[in-house]
């Protein structure tokens, strides 16, 4: 058996397509599928549904997959654990962020190219769920995510800071005086929110709703960008994280202040909770907890 064809497999199961997965692995479609089928040979399974197309694994051959991807993952720590011991630490560094949470990924990848200069960083945004999904698949190694899922039982959790959703304005001339202002008061004005599909999304609308009002939403996005534009060019309200701020740049053109009653959600650092852990996920653990980001991102709360 060699590590390849676990890396053929691995790699099939994600692109669900022999041709894309010989292509990615840099081999003909006819040796991937002979490697897969000399594997079956070697095990005595069948781990393929065989067909005209990719039909999926049989029953023993997802068990199978699991194993391989362990394996993989293993051998990677591997590699990890002996770089350290040439004092660099190699390899990617594999980094799932829900999408309110991107801006501010870099205050951890920063200090993390400054500690281990030869580790590559990946940063993808997903959404919760897939981050679990791909972090169970190793896919990831590390998440940044809400906290409050029962879901995350199975997982190592590191908290990293509480997040308060504020009013976002064009500017403070178009909030009066109001040093908060209540979710009925803001359900009135024209909004651009995230689309209803995304956890941020749901958590506001579920605020609005104890207020036991609907929100003016005339416009919806699936980028934090996107809004942040809306906002500033075309006069319109939101609602975000307090941790945005960062990059909202509040007391110049963009003013924000508390919502009430506050609503407040935990955000932090999982990976898998494996013994023994990957020298990777270990560093990044250590360099989430060198950063005090509560203390950063609550300087935004002070009144301007």
């Amino acid at each position: 058996m060699f590590v390849r064809q676990l890396d053929y497999l691995v790699t099939l199961a994600r692109e669900k397509h022999f041709a894309r997965a010989a292509e990615i692995c840099c081999v003909s479609q006819p040796a991937l599928s002979a490697a897969v089928r000399n594997l079956e040979n070697e095990l005595g399974v069948a781990i393929v549904q065989r067909g005209q197309r990719f039909q999926g694994f049989t029953p023993e051959g997802e068990r199978i997959l699991d194993w391989a991807r362990q394996t993989l993952a293993a051998l990677e720590g591997l590699k990890q654990e002996a770089s350290l011991s040439r004092v660099r630490l190699t390899g990617t560094l594999r980094f799932g962020a829900i999408p309110t949470t991107m801006p501010i990924v870099s205050l951890l990848t920063g200090p993390c190219r400054m500690q281990h200069a030869n580790l590559q960083q990946l940063v993808l945004s997903l959404s919760s769920e897939e981050i679990m999904r791909r972090l169970d698949d190793f896919e990831l190694d590390v998440g940044l995510t809400y906290l409050e899922d029962q879901r995350l039982n199975g997982f190592h959790v590191q908290p990293l800071y509480r997040e308060r959703y504020m009013l976002l304005a064009r500017d403070r001339a178009a909030l009066g005086e109001r040093r908060e202002i209540d979710w009925k008061a803001a359900a009135e004005l024209p909004m651009c929110l995230l689309t209803p599909d995304m956890q941020n999304r749901r958590i506001v609308d579920a605020a609005f709703r104890r207020a036991e009002v609907q929100s003016n939403v005339v416009v919806e996005t699936d980028s934090v960008f996107a809004l942040y534009a809306q906002v500033r060019h075309a006069e319109l309200y939101s609602v975000v994280p307090h941790s945005l701020l960062c990059l909202f740049e509040p007391g110049g053109e963009m003013a924000a202040i508390p919502l009430v009653p506050e609503l407040s959600r935990s955000i932090g650092l999982i990976s898998l909770a494996h013994d023994p852990c990957s020298p990777i996920v270990i560093a990044a653990r250590n360099i989430a907890m060198q950063i005090d980001l509560q203390t950063r991102f609550d300087r935004y709360l002070s009144p301007a």
